[in-house]
Formats: structure tokens, sequence, C-alpha cells
């Protein structure tokens, strides 16, 4: 059975898209988006494809809303975000707490899952979220999603960049410096990289970006499809997480340097599966929560199929 399906190429599912491996009794005809996002969007607002990569705080989101979605534990890209909290270099704020009080731009739609972890950073380094006015650059792909009164579309014709550099914004959420063409910008916190893996070691904090969905009719039609998929995706991590060992560093990627450092300091850079995962989904939850983003959520069978939830892989 060939299934309508849409996810960026990565090491971690490169062979599935090539299909050398294949859910058990189905085949996968991927559609290439070159910007993902719109793929995002047009598997919430109309169920696109069978199989889709999504962002998880949109998924959720969106099945909250009562879109007719359903996610299978493979967390597909996860990613550190201290980097992604971006500052002028010119201005006076030189911590978190400066940043009470002040307007902070949101790279496009006030849900979307990098900036709601950027912000989740914050949160965690004693920033009080309901003190700042959020100015985002987009609309959320979740129609049916309201924000909350703090949160302003920004103004016509203005970029948050000009804003950034301007002083109108005291900082950027879900943006590093690298992602700006000026040269005026830099990180908040100070070694990103090296309070990420403080925050990982100490208490779990490792943010999980994106995940595999169905729309919920596909799996009523074909029951076995969560579970073919989950061994499918796992089987590719186990052969890429081997083969990363095995290659030239030369060869790796930003995403793969990053899982072979971690992979080095005895972490699993791809955990699947509910169990190994709770503690950050949960902490996803609170936080959305608190970013009024989220409802409080009766337990996972709500978001990811039932024939999957005990797996890991």
């Amino acid at each position: 059975m060939g299934l309508k399906a849409v996810s960026r190429s990565q090491g971690a599912n490169q062979d599935i898209k090539s299909g050398q491996i294949k859910p058990k009794g189905f085949e996968l005809d991927f559609e290439e988006w070159p910007v993902l996002v719109k793929a995002f969007r047009a598997m919430v607002r109309e169920q696109a494809f069978d199989v889709c990569e999504m962002a998880l705080t949109t998924y959720i989101c969106a099945r909250q809303h009562g879109v007719p979605l359903i996610g299978i534990p493979i967390f597909l890209v996860r990613g550190f975000h201290h980097d992604k909290i971006s500052v002028a270099k010119d201005s006076n704020i030189r911590s978190v707490e400066d940043l009470a009080g002040t307007k902070i731009g949101v790279n496009r739609g006030y849900t979307v899952t990098t900036g709601v972890w950027a912000r989740t950073i914050l949160d965690r380094e004693g920033l009080d979220l309901n003190q700042v006015t959020w100015v985002r650059s987009s609309d959320e792909h979740v129609e049916a999603y309201s924000p909350p009164k703090n949160v302003e579309m920004i103004p016509e014709g203005k970029s948050l960049e000009e804003m950034l550099v301007s002083g109108e914004l005291g900082a950027v959420a879900g943006m590093a410096p690298d992602d700006f063409s000026s040269d005026k910008v830099r990180t908040l916190i100070t070694d990103p990289d090296q309070s990420a893996l403080l925050a990982l070691d100490r208490s779990g904090f490792y943010p999980i970006n994106h995940l595999i969905v169905m729309t919920e009719s596909i799996v009523e039609t074909f029951p076995t499809l969560p579970e073919a998929l989950f061994e499918c995706f796992s089987e590719q991590k186990r052969q890429y997480l081997e083969s990363l060992t095995a290659r030239p560093t030369a060869d790796n990627d930003e995403i793969d340097a990053r899982n072979r450092r971690l992979q080095s300091l005895g972490f699993d850079p791809l955990p699947y599966g509910i169990e190994p995962n709770e503690q950050v989904l949960n902490e996803l939850i609170e936080s959305g929560l608190r970013q009024k983003i989220l409802s409080p959520t009766t337990g996972w069978g709500d978001y990811f199929c039932g024939s999957v939830l005990n797996l890991n892989g």
C-alpha cells in the first residue's frame, strides 16, 4: 500500500526515504517540501498527507483543537536551544533577568516549537514569561488557536531583525545569531553549547522538535501502520547510529556531529518511545500550560497510538 509521506532528508530517515528500509506491508511515497513548515501547515489545515514529520508543539496544539491527527513516539529531530535567544551586540541586556518587562520577538508563530523551547529555557532561568510582550512575525498553523493577550503581531513592514538591532525588542526567541543577516547580533546565554549539555546532564533537558504523525483516517483503515512505522524508524536509527561511529567525522553534518558527540558522552541521541522521553514530554506540557499554548493532558494515550505506547526504539 503506497502512502503519501513528507519528511526532511536526514541521517535518521535516509534509508527509509530511499526505500532501502520499509515499514512492513507499506510503501512510503515521499514528497519533497523545501520549506518543511509549509508541509506542517498543509497537514494541520488540510490533512494533506498520510504520514508526516511535524513539529511537536504544533501537533499537540492541533490535536487539542480537534484536528484529526495521531502521533507515534518517533522523535526524529531534537535540538539544544540555548543558542536560540538572541540580543543586539550593543544591547545593555546581559542576563535573562534584564528581559523582564521588555518586548521579545517570536520567530514565526507563538506556538512554533523552537520558540516554545527557547521560552522554556528563559522560564527555567527565572524570567516571568507573563511580564514580557511577545511579538510574533507570523500567524499560527492551528487556525483555532488564539494566543494570550501579551502576544502581538509584528508591525506591518517591519522585521524582527530590524526591531532587535534598533532596540525596539530586547531579544528574539527562536533564532540564533547565525539566522540573522546582520553581524550586530549575539547570543544572550554565554557558551550556549556548554549550558545545553549541563542542562541535559543535570536534569535530562533534551528538547524534542519533531515527531511522526498520521491522519486518524489512515490509522483506522490500516491499524498495523503505527507499529510498522515505529519498527521501521527504529531500525533506521540503529543503522544510522552504528554508521556514525564508523565513518570519518569530516562526513558529518551539524546534526550528525551533535549526535556523535552525545554518543561519546554516553547519551542516546535519538531515544524513541514514551518511557525514555516522558520527563521532557511532561516538561513541554507544563511549560506549554504556563505559556498559555497547551491544555492539561490526561495521559499520553491522548496523543500516541495505543499499539506503540509501550514500545522503545
